[in-house]
């Protein structure tokens, strides 16, 4: 979609009603990474995909965690970087964004275990977001056969337990039984709350690390 015109802009109401707002999140990872002044250090939101496609405001959200996931590779895995960018976004769009973050320094790496640490202790009261993130990253790299050290790593930091731990609560935790959606609440939301939910509920009983 980021390099088609777009009257050759698909839609999305075919695709998987959980996974279809992925769409966005790599439309958002796009603009973040290429076009960075202006949806970075301008913070200018794209708002075309979300308006063409039809999927609203929610389309904005999954935008903002794609733009996390390029925000990883932005701040060159330097977690304090990364944080100060990061917050240099207004407060509503920082949940999402350290989801981006939390799934990019799971699959991709970059960071050793002080600085994921320096990464959970500066998303703060987003650290559940950020385990969020951390969780789907380890559940796409155990679902690939394609589970790496690093991995390990950055799920004992950010979820407080191993890869395949997390990786099965995304799974326990996705909707199985679907009916109407709310357009501001999709089931893919509800799913990412779901496991944010049971990560804020660990660490408040000291799982993490």
């Amino acid at each position: 979609m980021a390099r088609l015109p777009r009257p050759l802009w698909p839609g999305t109401g075919h695709l998987d009603p959980v996974l279809r707002w992925l769409v966005h999140d790599g439309y958002g990872f796009h603009q973040a990474y290429f076009h960075t002044g202006t949806h970075v250090h301008r913070r200018v939101r794209d708002g075309r995909a979300a308006r063409y496609t039809g999927d609203g405001p929610y389309a904005l959200r999954a935008a903002d965690q794609g733009m996390g996931r390029a925000l990883w590779f932005v701040g060159g895995t330097d977690p304090d970087r990364v944080a100060a960018l990061i917050e240099s976004f207004p407060e509503g769009r920082r949940a999402d964004l350290y989801a981006g973050v939390g799934l990019a320094a799971t699959y991709a790496g970059g960071a050793d275990t002080d600085e994921l640490r320096r990464l959970r202790d500066r998303a703060g009261r987003h650290g559940p977001h950020l385990a969020q993130g951390s969780a789907f990253g380890a559940e796409a790299r155990i679902r690939a056969g394609l589970l790496v050290p690093h991995t390990e790593t950055a799920t004992g930091v950010l979820c407080g337990t191993d890869a395949e731990t997390a990786a099965r609560a995304s799974r326990d935790l996705r909707p199985e039984t679907l009916g109407a959606e709310d357009p501001e609440r999709p089931w893919y939301e509800v799913w990412r709350a779901r496991l944010a939910d049971e990560f804020a509920r660990r660490e408040g009983g000291g799982a993490y690390s």
